[in-house]
This record gives structure tokens, sequence and C-alpha cells, in this order.
């Protein structure tokens, strides 16, 4: 019986489920990538290490989304080209109409032992630091300025250190042990509102 830490990564899965979902939706499916010397993207395309790719059928050919890699063939001003992308370097596939979709832990950069480097450093133990945060920037909506609008992907282990980017008044909030209080006075009963 294989368990938890055998099995596969359920992220090429869950990548091609959107995907589907996408365009059974009639949406244009984009990824987010974090690039580095794994990724055969056009390099001047490349924006502070990232870059998002339309991966719709109208968009793309032969496309395969594996479970190692996702590969296709692309124009880039006029030129056609291949891309390979490693799943493992996917950090969002989301809705370009809507933003809808899926982000992911940024990959672990290599070297710090608990990828592909675990060679390298011998012991294979996570670098002190943790995985790198790498802003994920939503590129169909927004202008470059809009610095309220910046997702910072963070890992169960680092969940405690999270500093609340709030918004450009500069103020940042530290974890708390204790949820918020309600406030004094009873208010109205907390409710759900639907969003469509």
């Amino acid at each position: 019986m294989i368990n938890a830490l055998e099995s596969s990564s359920t992220r090429p899965y869950l990548i091609r489920a959107l995907y589907e979902w996408c365009t059974d939706n009639g949406f244009t499916p984009y990824v987010a990538v974090q690039v580095d010397d794994t990724v055969q993207v056009p390099r001047e395309y490349v924006k502070n290490g990232e870059i998002v790719l339309n991966i719709s059928f109208d968009a793309t050919s032969s496309l395969k989304l594996g479970n190692d890699f996702i590969e296709f063939k692309a124009r880039f001003a006029g030129s056609a080209r291949e891309i390979i992308v490693p799943v493992g370097r996917v950090i969002a596939i989301y809705a370009r109409e809507n933003g809808q979709g899926m982000a992911f832990p940024a990959p672990v950069p290599a070297g710090s032992g608990a990828e592909g480097g675990a060679a390298s450093t011998g012991a294979g133990a996570p670098s002190p630091q943790g995985p790198a945060r790498m802003p994920l920037r939503d590129a169909s909506r927004g202008t470059e300025g809009d610095a309220g609008k910046i997702v910072h992907l963070v890992t169960g282990e680092d969940a405690d250190e999270m500093v609340d980017v709030g918004d450009d008044s500069g103020s940042s909030s530290e974890p708390h042990d204790e949820p918020p209080r309600p406030p004094a006075g009873g208010g109205s009963r907390p409710s759900l509102k639907r969003v469509k």
C-alpha cells in the first residue's frame, strides 16, 4: 500500500482539471510559471522570474499536459516556439476572464535540499529560510503599479511566520495566537455573501 509520502503529486491532476473546467466554460486558461534553467520558454517575455502563458486550444498546438511536463508549440511575435514547462514550476492556473483558478506553493529553489538539490546538500533537509516566496501578479487585471494585488504563496510550515501585506499604508500585522474578538455591543450576525 502506498502512503502519502510515496504517492505522486496532485499538481498535474489539478492543472488538468482546471484546464478542462476553463475550456468547458469558454474561459481562456493561463498558467503562471516560475522560470529557471529547467523551463524552456522565450526568455525575452520573462519578467521578475515569471511568465504567464496562454494554454488555450486556440493559442497552442500539440498541447500535452503530462504528469511531469506541460509541452506545446506556440507563436511569439510570429515565430513558432517549442515550450516545455516542468509541472513543478507552475505556480498558478486560472481563467483570464474572471481570475478564478488555483495557486500552488512556489517551487523550492535548486540546491536548497528539498527537491533536486538533495544530493548537493547531502542531508536532504530543507533550507533554514524555507522556500522562496515569489509574488504572483495577476496579469489579466490592473497595472504594473498595482502593489495591492500581489499574492504571496506560503506553505504550511511558513504560515506561522506570515506577515499580512495589508494596504499601502505600510502597516502590517503579526500572527496572533487567539482569533480576533467581535466588536463590543453585539452587532449583526455574520453571514456568507454569494459572489457571482
